[in-house]
């Protein structure tokens, strides 16, 4: 067996709308209904030929301590074009973040569930 490419990101959400706020709000992701209804609540999100699919399900990490700095944890990574848009974006909405300490242009938040992203410049 051979691994072909990379499909889709799932990631545990608690409130389904706090969250939406911060993916759609602040990462600027469009909900896709192209994938498959499941027999919880949960929302996709297309990103290129991937996909980051959200679900509303019970947390075995709840409460789980977690890194201050996101970079030591576990992460996905976006390519995003302006980096200080992104920022000026976190700051507005109270969402911390720390840079990253490779010194390229990154950056590391986390949604309202402790799910760390990795945001890197990539302009286009």
């Amino acid at each position: 067996m051979k691994v072909v490419g990379f499909n889709h990101a799932s990631l545990i959400v608690k409130d389904l709308d706090v969250s939406r706020r911060f993916y759609e709000g602040i990462l600027g992701l469009t909900p896709s209904n192209k994938r498959p209804r499941m027999p919880f609540d949960g929302v996709w999100y297309e990103i290129g030929e991937q996909q980051i699919h959200l679900l509303q399900v019970p947390n075995p990490d709840e409460g789980a301590e977690r890194p201050e700095h996101g970079g030591l944890d576990r992460h996905v990574a976006l390519n995003v074009a302006d980096l200080e848009v992104i920022k000026r974006d976190l700051e507005q909405a109270g969402v911390p973040y720390s840079v990253s300490k490779s010194g390229r242009r990154a950056l590391f938040c986390r949604d309202p569930d402790n799910n760390t992203f990795e945001l890197i410049e990539m302009p286009a």
